[in-house]
């Protein structure tokens, strides 16, 4: 053979081992994500914005596929299917799986801003330079699956909800059959006489419409128009309580999550960081221009919630927490964590934000 050949099979070779290399580099992985949310939610677009992200920020090694609810787990088994194995990824609220562990409402739903005046801007300066991050991640061991979450979504502050005809004070509210959500947001609304029912999303407009329930909460004017609780009720109050503080995470199987490189994880938070602002932003302005549309095309009015509902359901609030924390080692120590967090932070950011919702109050009664 000449030097010629041996010199051109080589370079052959090289080539054949350069492309194999380069395809290896290159190996795309897919994770597939289950929702509890029908396609169509919002929730369910920002999730796909941040997939978008993950898949810019890793060249396309790494890409997200959104399933619809119910394509491999019930909607209440989310967890446990992503736990097992049987679906890469899921998309649900953390206080979903308060029945697995009680500190899952403190990181997806902190009853009353955890009883502290933590509201939704507070919650993620709590979440990433006040300890909860590195709370959160031991939550998953705490409930004992095999789990990485990332919060994404925030939303809140929720809306106390619909009712047929004005309420002026706690003992007109408490003449309703309420639609609430489960958990210790619900139970405390049982707690200061509220008839509380907890129900899935789907069943609130035909359990209004047949009488079942009188008034009902589920979210903000964006996702409530999408329910049509207009359609039925007109009384609509924004300010409550119960959540103020919702957050939408995203659960990856702890054995795939593993099996990413390091960079490959570091696209993943950084575009979960992005996430947080992405989906505050995104809410304000689409539950602003629901509301508009509710007022100005639907009949609806927009009222204050009685002053006697806010220490009723926070003193009610702070009594379900103690005993919580009372019963619970891990949810006492999540709940001191945000106490020590409030105690510093929430007196500047309420001070800072009473001039705030004064100045637009001022231009949303000029709107008026």
């Amino acid at each position: 053979m000449s030097i010629l050949s041996k010199v051109s099979k080589l370079a052959a070779g090289s080539a054949v081992a350069l492309s194999l290399t380069a395809s290896a580099a290159f190996a795309e992985t897919v994770i597939r994500i289950q929702s509890v949310l029908p396609a169509k939610a919002d929730e369910v677009f920002m999730l796909n914005e941040f997939g978008k992200d993950v898949a810019d920020l890793t060249g396309g090694e790494v890409k997200f596929e959104v399933l619809p609810d119910g394509a491999v787990a019930a909607k209440n088994n989310i967890l446990d299917a992503v736990d097992k194995g049987l679906v890469e990824a899921g998309f649900a609220w953390t206080h979903y799986w308060s029945g697995k562990h009680p500190a899952a409402m403190l990181f997806g739903s902190p009853v009353a801003g955890a009883g502290v005046g933590i509201d939704n801007i507070a919650f993620l300066s709590w979440f990433q330079y006040g300890g909860g991050r590195e709370l959160y991640d031991q939550l998953w061991d705490e409930m004992g699956v095999n789990v990485k979450g990332f919060m994404l979504q925030p939303v809140g502050p929720e809306a106390l909800g619909w009712f047929k005809e004005p309420i002026t004070s706690m003992d007109d509210f408490r003449k309703y059959r309420f639609r609430t959500p489960p958990g210790i947001p619900g139970q405390t609304y049982k707690d200061i006489g509220v008839a509380s029912v907890a129900m899935g999303g789907g069943d609130i407009l035909p359990a209004l419409q047949n009488g079942t329930i009188d008034a009902a909460e589920w979210c903000c004017p964006k996702p409530d128009s999408v329910f049509g609780f207009q359609k039925v009720l007109k009384h609509y109050y924004l300010q409550g309580l119960h959540q103020v503080v919702v957050n939408a995470d995203l659960y990856i199987n702890g054995d795939v999550y593993d099996g990413l490189t390091d960079l490959q994880k570091k696209a993943i938070e950084v575009a979960a960081n992005a996430s947080l602002s992405k989906a505050i932003s995104y809410r304000i302005y689409e539950n602003g221009k629901a509301l508009k549309d509710l007022t100005e095309n639907h009949g609806v009015i927009l009222h204050d919630t009685p002053a006697d509902y806010f220490p009723a359901y926070m003193n009610a609030a702070n009594a379900a927490l103690e005993k919580n924390a009372a019963e619970n080692a891990f949810f006492a120590k999540v709940w001191q964590s945000q106490k020590d967090f409030a105690a510093i932070a929430v007196p500047f950011w309420a001070g800072a934000q009473a001039s705030n919702a004064a100045l637009g109050k001022a231009f949303a009664d000029s709107v008026k």
